[in-house]
């Protein structure tokens, strides 16, 4: 069973505090990704965008919920960008 503490936690605090930049960077590159809405070009509708937690894109999906679905089976947690 995983415990998580919540960001407001001060250990959890101090620990985010004290990643490296290497460390930071690849934070959450195996439990996250992020989807983001882009405009397709071709006909002016919203695409969504899955980026690994480094910003590199992995797939492109025609629904939020498609992006959703794809980032869970493949064990990571969507998050969404505004």
């Amino acid at each position: 069973m995983t415990v998580r503490l919540p960001l407001t936690n001060p250990k959890v605090r101090t620990a985010l505090k004290n990643l490296s930049v290497k460390d930071f960077k690849d934070f959450g590159m195996q439990q996250i990704a992020y989807i983001r809405a882009v405009n397709n070009n071709n006909d002016n509708s919203t695409l969504y965008s899955i980026h690994s937690a480094d910003g590199e894109e992995i797939s492109v999906m025609d629904t939020l919920d498609q992006a959703i679905i794809a980032t869970r089976k493949n064990d990571l947690e969507p998050v969404t960008l505004h």
